[in-house]
């Protein structure tokens, strides 16, 4: 009878105990359902990367308890961010659960891009492509030659060393380096880089809404700047960067004769130091040639922080996009820009509008519209024709074995307006006044962020136009 005492003792707790547990573990299984636990993230392909660089990206960790409905979404927004760091040519997310455990593991299979790019250059000295052809007739004495080398993810962490060295119409040479990450928790980072350049042919000013040249042999302009830029990245699309320089301009007596206004008072020596802020808000699909997402950017640059330099401006430019999926095939997007600056009496080298790089209403793009403030509104309508990968066996080369390939078909319509202060010193016929340009076209996307427009334009002038336009990002 007591042996029986003691076995209640022992057993009956026990029994209550194993119940208890057993009950737990079926409601937990009942709260849980439909949910998955993440397990390891496992990095494959990242021969040089390292995988902290890549995990940096994901929201996605071990241990997060994640919707299954949610999953997919999820993995595809990581997978978004990984490739727009620019150090793959394709990157899969994958889940495989794993039979050790009830979490779930993913697979982060990438494949990595080619990166030290040594290539020979020879491009146009003029402002774009169209510029050359239509004003300039093609004139092959008007181009530069030389080599660019970049050399990315030198360490494995998503850093980039670039050199430009270029001879014959605009001698120039450049170098910058690029650490995006130079503290433990992956937020801060610093980009060095100076740059010369020397023009004997020089655009002096602007007149009725062109570049006037002075061509001559001798050197007539030559400018070096170097900076530093410290960049803080406290959220995966919010980035903020201030970026101090120092430039150093000089002209020939004949440029300055001929327009006194370039550096302002007939000047000959323009020396000054400045400082930019800038806060950006990137959350697009693909950087290149985004489809879904929005971007905002704001900056303000003080040019001239000491009572010696030669320059005393400030300005202000902001601008916001949306890119908006309609269906499967068809994509919009718009989006405003505009600058600001002060005072208003500025040298012709700072006086900026419409008419260089992607600052312009397109149909406008043999013009540069002068100013020193301006805003401009852009708006596409695209249609996917098609979007694919191939991949090419019997190439031996990796990196260049998967060519992937988009072509879009598109229509747009943009709208611009450059306030000029001094009309009378360009003899400006579109400075103050509407600006209109319609069109479609032709986009081809492909590998290393190589992108090329075809358009057919018309502007308020009633010119029609073809102009073509190739841009890459190595």
């Amino acid at each position: 009878m007591n042996l029986k005492r003691h076995y209640k003792k022992i057993y009956f707790p026990l029994f209550v105990f194993l119940f208890i547990q057993i009950a737990n573990a079926q409601t937990v299984a009942t709260d849980t359902a439909g949910t998955i636990v993440m397990g390891d993230m496992l990095v494959e392909g990242n021969h040089r990367t390292r995988a902290g660089i890549i995990l940096r990206e994901m929201a996605i960790k071990t241990g997060d308890t994640l919707s299954a409905a949610l999953l997919a979404e999820t993995l595809e927004i990581d997978r978004r961010k990984i490739v727009n760091t620019n150090l793959f040519i394709t990157v899969d997310l994958i889940p495989k659960s794993n039979p050790d455990s009830i979490r779930t593991d993913i697979r982060i299979v990438v494949k990595e891009r080619w990166y030290l790019i040594i290539v020979p250059v020879f491009q146009l000295a003029d402002r774009n492509f169209n510029e050359w052809w239509y004003e300039r007739k093609r004139d092959l004495s008007r181009t530069t030659y030389g080599v660019y080398m970049s050399y990315g993810n030198v360490t494995g962490r998503a850093d980039k060393l670039r050199f430009l060295a270029e001879f014959g119409f605009i001698p120039k040479f450049e170098v910058a380096y690029t650490l995006p990450y130079i503290d433990k928790a992956q937020k801060t980072g610093i980009t060095l880089g100076s740059s010369y350049s020397i023009n004997k042919t020089t655009a002096f000013r602007t007149w009725r809404d062109k570049l006037q040249y002075f061509n001559s042999e001798d050197i007539n302009r030559e400018r070096f700047y170097s900076y530093v830029s410290i960049s803080r990245r406290n959220k995966y699309y919010t980035f903020h960067t201030a970026d101090l320089r120092w430039s150093y301009s000089k002209i020939s007596d004949t440029i300055a004769a001929l327009n006194p206004s370039y550096l302002l008072k007939g000047r000959t020596i323009q020396r000054y130091f400045q400082l930019t802020y800038s806060f950006s808000y990137d959350k697009r699909d693909n950087v290149q040639y985004a489809l879904r997402g929005q971007t905002l950017g704001l900056q303000i640059s003080k040019i001239g922080l000491l009572p010696t330099d030669d320059v005393n401006m400030t300005y202000f430019y902001g601008s916001y996009r949306k890119y908006i999926p309609i269906s499967k095939r068809w994509y919009f997007n718009t989006g405003v820009r505009g600058r600001v600056s002060l005072p208003k009496r500025q040298p012709y080298l700072q006086t900026i509008g419409l008419g260089y790089r992607n600052d312009l209403v397109r149909g406008y793009e043999l013009y540069v519209v002068d100013g020193q403030d301006y805003a401009l509104l852009k708006n596409e309508l695209k249609y996917k024709l098609f979007s694919f990968q191939k991949h090419f066996s019997f190439i031996p080369i990796k990196q260049f074995n998967t060519l992937p390939l988009a072509a879009y078909l598109n229509t747009f319509a943009d709208a611009g307006y450059v306030k000029n202060s001094y009309p009378e010193l360009s003899n400006t016929r579109l400075g103050n006044s509407m600006l209109y340009g319609a069109g479609a076209g032709l986009d081809i996307v492909t590998f290393y962020n190589i992108l090329a427009r075809f358009n057919l334009t018309l502007n308020g002038k009633g010119e029609r136009r073809f102009f073509f336009n190739v841009s890459r990002e190595f």
